[in-house]
């Protein structure tokens, strides 16, 4: 009895053993299928990973294949230092695959043209918000170029909002903008010589982007904005349109000369060149010389006919001033010639004056009207009408 017991349990124990080695076997032959080709790639690219790095890859919802990948990547371009760990971070923070990819493909430039950066800090500015791959592009022309322009610089500038590849392309490419710009409402600066002709003109700016000055500094519309007003001054200045005319290049070395235009800017002014320039109205005359003079003595035509009309309006109103004035002069004299009976009277009154003094008054009056009426003069105090 107690043998049958010993060969029953015997059995029992050889069946677990055997479900269990089976089992065994399957998983391991679950594993090797499910991670032996991605085991194989790593071990034959110099990228070992275990199975269990796997296994605990997969127990985090992380895709082996793309971590492997990245590290196959990344060993490859020589860079041996990051672990399976290290790149899982990054594609844990927001389970996008394009996280991880952009910035193992930033660092593999970065470590190609030999630039101070790191994998921390290219994680940190992706996570911020910049742009690694044009980070590294502007960092990569900047170093190429022999420009100053260290990482985190780059780095602030991108974070910024700034397009960094741009300011490093027309750092060493200088651009050229136009005067007015391309949002202005018109296509040319207007601006009146000071003989009075009105002048259209358009000019072409070349800069040069100044990175020390990138953030916080104005923008290329401030710069077309000085420009323009410093072209319109300069036309202005001048005393002739022929003046600007013969010499649109003193109107560009005149804005220049004024300084200050590229002050508190992101930008570095190398030239002003006129593009274009006209006299408003007649630029397709092929005789401007002519046909303003036309203008110009018609307008003093009306000017000299405004100015005569104003002359004679004056004279015939001081003509009526002279002729009231005469009348109140007469006015004057009547009353005076009024209070010379007066006088007599009272001279009577008071004995001054005797009957035989009135008498030859008299006569010396009448004596004096007889010569007046024989010589044809008037009487004083009359008009003739």
């Amino acid at each position: 009895m107690e043998n049958l017991l010993a060969e029953g349990l015997s059995d029992s124990l050889f069946f677990i053993l055997v479900v269990a080695g089976l089992i065994l076997g399957l998983v391991v032959v679950v594993i090797l299928a499910t991670y032996l080709k991605i085991y194989l790639k790593a071990l034959f690219s110099d990228a070992k990973v275990s199975f269990f790095e796997l296994i605990g890859m997969t127990l985090r919802k992380v895709r082996a294949q793309l971590i492997v990948d990245a590290r196959i990547s990344l060993v490859q371009a020589g860079i041996t230092t990051l672990s399976s760990r290290e790149l899982e971070a990054v594609y844990l923070v927001r389970r996008n695959a394009q996280d991880l990819l952009t910035n193992v493909m930033g660092l593999i430039t970065a470590h190609k043209a030999h630039l101070p950066v790191d994998f921390a800090m290219l994680q940190t500015h992706h996570f911020a918000g910049g742009d690694v791959i044009h980070l590294i592009k502007a960092l990569v022309g900047a170093s190429r170029a022999k420009l100053p322009l260290d990482v985190d610089t780059a780095r602030a500038i991108d974070l910024a909002g700034r397009d960094i590849v741009d300011a490093v392309n027309t750092s060493v490419n200088p651009r050229v903008i136009d005067c007015p710009g391309r949002e202005s409402s018109t296509d040319k600066l207007d601006a009146v010589a000071k003989d009075g002709i009105r002048l259209l003109a358009r000019a072409r700016v070349t800069v040069r982007t100044n990175i020390a000055q990138l953030i916080g500094g104005a923008t290329e519309e401030t710069v077309i904005a000085r420009v323009g007003q410093a072209i319109v001054s300069a036309i202005g200045s001048r005393e002739s349109y022929k003046d600007v005319l013969e010499n649109p290049d003193h109107i560009s070395k005149s804005a220049l000369a004024g300084g200050g235009l590229a002050a508190g800017t992101a930008f570095e002014i190398l030239s002003v060149d006129i593009a274009d320039i006209s006299v408003a109205g007649v630029a397709n005359a092929a005789n401007v010389g002519a046909q303003l003079q036309a203008e110009q003595a018609e307008a003093d035509k009306r000017r000299f006919q405004a100015e005569a009309e104003k002359r004679r309006a004056m004279a015939v109103a001081r003509e009526s001033e002279m002729r009231a004035l005469t009348q109140e002069n007469q006015a004057k004299v009547v009353l005076a010639e009024a209070q010379v009976p007066l006088a007599m009277a009272e001279a009577f009154r008071s004995g001054n004056l005797g009957i035989m003094d009135y008498y030859r008054m008299k006569n010396i009056e009448a004596d004096t009207g007889m010569r007046r009426s024989i010589g044809g003069e008037e009487k004083p105090g009359t008009q003739s009408s």
